[in-house]
């Protein structure tokens, strides 16, 4: 397994490693022991999957507020994302800073997003899916968001035209209107 922190380096680009013959590959694309010799000790509690048919997918940015805010884990199944992760952790030297990487089937990548980011992805190809791990249980009255497009924000989305977005999406504040209940720890 390889771990390539990122320019905010809270945020890690993991790859695991893919062993292939004629049959196809195995891969163990998460194990506790590596993860912990690598410095993340992480406690993942629940695993989702999301799929989506249309290029053009946006989801985010989102976030749960404590006490339930998760960590994730994300890998792509089939297709390929181009994956965003903000700073909202007060205090921060990057706060309201983000990064971006594409993370893809093809690449055998993954992200790492900790606590205090707010986190979005948009499908770069059709019938994309994804899986996450996640480091505590969704928590709806938890829930929050910022605006995808928000230019105190600046995320340089690969897009071609409008994003499809759901309903909730469409509808989440602005940083500036945001106060955030992350603090970060040096």
């Amino acid at each position: 397994m390889q771990v390539e922190p990122l320019e905010i380096t809270d945020v890690k680009i993991i790859t695991p490693k893919k062993f292939g013959d004629h049959r196809g590959f195995f891969s163990e694309t998460y194990n506790r022991d590596a993860f912990e010799a690598a410095g993340l000790d992480l406690a993942f509690v629940q695993d989702n999957h999301s799929f989506s048919a249309p290029k053009g997918t946006l989801r985010g940015l989102h976030f749960q507020t404590p006490p339930h805010g998760q960590d994730k884990l994300l890998r792509v199944i089939r297709g390929a994302i181009f994956d965003v992760a903000v700073d909202i952790r007060k205090g921060s030297p990057s706060y309201g800073k983000w990064v971006g990487r594409v993370i893809s089937a093809e690449e055998w990548n993954q992200i790492l997003v900790p606590v205090g980011f707010a986190h979005g992805f948009c499908t770069i190809e059709e019938n994309t899916e994804v899986l996450y791990k996640v480091t505590d249980i969704y928590a709806p009255d938890c829930e929050g968001g910022l605006t995808w497009n928000d230019p105190a924000i600046g995320i340089d989305w690969p897009l071609d035209g409008d994003p499809i977005l759901s309903a909730k999406d469409e509808a989440y504040q602005p940083f500036a209107e945001f106060d955030s209940p992350f603090t970060y720890e040096a």
